[in-house]
């Protein structure tokens, strides 16, 4: 790759770069708006504003293990971060989108050169659709064959709609296609006829920069390639409870519209991360596509552990709750948090704002950021490996350690950490500064997450903050 380098003067504008050629005075003037860069807020998110804190138990450790989160002062760089934990309807829109992708990319397949549109052939790769009127790239791709990896010549005809009900099926190679996609007989359940979840997986890139900057190069060789199976995992409400009736959560909680607003749960690290990257990809194609114009946005991505205790805690300084603290409930008697109040006792009160499981987002006071649930709820994944020491060995500038561990490394490699309490936990669980940790690998009935986007300049707006 190559890198341009430009001379820039400490002027305020921004925007459009010159052309490269001095000026008729013969000085490198930079050619470009006056207008200054600011970062548009992604919907759903709020701008934290950098800052520096002492993470740490620096109130009190009750369980008297210093080891779990050492005291240090760090400092974090501004960044986005969404307002709640992510939904089931927010996933769901990420699992409709591989569904959909699979079955228009093999129905493109089958359709080959048939371009006709009365049947399959109407799902054609738009190069194919192009015909004589494909442009000289276009054909120039065509005439390379298929390569590895996503090309031009593969896009897909999104215009066209997808049926999934049998009864509007154009043709036979259409039903053949789609039917794949589905439990074959032998397999079903009271033959209900169910998508084959397992075959709904999401396949994306991504660039083992700390390795390419260790070994002084960089090249196509340090992308890594993942293709995760999205679908999450509806069978931990009865895994992670032995003992307990919680079918109808098993059946229900994911895709019922009664639950649309709940946290997603049963989702692994490397799901989350999926997730993050699907969320980057829509919001560059429409960047891409004209529709908009602006820069190439940054990155969406799973919090660090250092910004997320930086934003649980909203500004307060040694706050024990993402509210201040001590008490765990308002001037009303009502709680701040759904966590579990007492031994064996889920729902002291429900006048109190107690639930037994999960609650909707938003039901309970959003912290001085303005993000919601970042006590109790479900606990939420970070991008940090966990180790016992926490941030004492890591930078005090923007801390982080991480690993993406292998299928074949040891367990030690593969621990997260996890960060708020859920649902399930008692008070000293939910505190800003408690630390878990859960292997990637492992989905959980109490772990969800949320995302994060670094913003562009290193100081935030306070008016984009809501």
């Amino acid at each position: 790759m190559l890198a341009a380098s430009f001379v820039v003067s400490c002027s305020k504008g921004g925007g459009r770069a010159s052309s490269g050629k001095p000026d008729s005075r013969g000085e490198l003037v930079p050619k470009e708006s006056k207008k200054s860069f600011e970062a548009q807020r992604p919907y759903g998110m709020v701008a934290i504003p950098g800052g520096s804190f002492v993470m740490g138990q620096a109130d009190a450790d009750f369980t008297a293990t210093p080891e779990k989160a050492p005291l240090k002062t760090v400092t974090v760089s501004s960044f986005f971060m969404d307002e709640t934990e992510v939904t089931n309807s927010e996933y769901r829109l990420f699992v409709n989108y591989v569904r959909d992708s699979i079955a228009r990319t093999l129905l493109a397949e089958a359709a080959g050169d048939d371009t006709n549109e009365d049947g399959i052939g109407r799902y054609a790769f738009l190069a194919k659709k192009a015909g004589d009127d494909a442009n000289a790239y276009q054909k120039y791709l065509e005439a390379q064959g298929d390569r590895d990896g996503y090309n031009d010549s593969r896009k897909l005809d999104w215009r066209v709609p997808l049926y999934w009900k049998t009864g509007q099926y154009p043709d036979e190679k259409y039903a053949e296609v789609m039917e794949s996609l589905y439990l074959p007989p032998a397999k079903r359940i009271n033959n209900e006829r169910l998508l084959d979840t397992q075959k709904l997986k999401y396949s994306y890139e991504w660039e083992d920069i700390a390795t390419a900057v260790k070994d002084k190069t960089r090249s196509a060789s340090y992308l890594k390639k993942e293709s995760i199976a999205v679908y999450p995992d509806t069978t931990v409400w009865v895994k992670d409870f032995n003992y307990a009736y919680n079918e109808p959560l098993f059946d229900r909680y994911f895709w019922h519209r009664a639950y649309k607003d709940y946290p997603v749960v049963g989702v692994t690290w490397d799901q989350a991360r999926a997730f993050c990257d699907y969320k980057t990809k829509a919001k560059r194609d429409y960047v891409k596509s004209g529709k908009k114009r602006g820069d190439n946005p940054m990155k969406f991505r799973l919090p660090t552990e250092a910004e997320w205790e930086y934003a649980a805690r909203g500004g307060l300084e040694n706050a024990t709750y993402p509210w201040g603290g001590p008490y765990l409930t308002d001037d009303r008697g009502c709680y701040l948090a759904n966590f579990k109040p007492k031994r064996g006792n889920y729902i002291e009160d429900e006048k109190k704002g107690t639930y037994p499981y999960t609650a909707p987002v938003k039901k309970f006071h959003r912290n001085g950021f303005g993000l919601y649930d970042m006590a109790g709820n479900v606990a939420e994944w970070t991008s940090t490996v966990y180790t016992a020491s926490g941030v004492a060995a890591m930078n005090d500038l923007n801390p982080e350690l991480k690993y993406n561990a292998a299928k074949e490394d040891p367990y030690r490699l593969k621990k997260k950490s996890v960060r708020g309490g859920s649902w399930k936990d008692p008070e000293s669980f939910i505190r800003s500064a408690w630390r878990s940790w859960e292997y990637q690998n492992q989905p959980r009935s109490y772990i969800g997450f949320r995302c994060v986007r670094s913003l562009a300049n290193t100081t935030s707006n306070k008016k984009n903050n809501r």
